[in-house]
């Protein structure tokens, strides 16, 4: 009874994730990844608009874009 009382909010779901080729893969790994893109994708805009001279901590800007992203996609994903 005490077993059954502790687990009354956990859902029978599991975890949120993607299928992909055949595996599962968690959202939070998934949101990971499109976030390291993300910062990938700003890093290279920011080389070819010339914006990276005029940008000082180009490292802290690019991961606070994809850090922004990648919670965007994990809340967006997970309603």
């Amino acid at each position: 009874m005490t077993a059954a009382l502790a687990l009354q909010a956990c859902s029978f779901g599991g975890a949120p994730s993607y299928i992909i080729f055949g595996a599962y893969f968690p959202r939070w790994l998934m949101a990971g990844l499109v976030g390291v893109a993300a910062a990938l994708v700003a890093h290279r805009v920011f080389v070819a608009t010339g914006w990276n001279r005029k940008v000082p901590l180009q490292l802290s800007v690019c991961s606070a874009i994809g850090l922004t992203v990648a919670v965007l996609f994990w809340v967006l994903g997970t309603r």
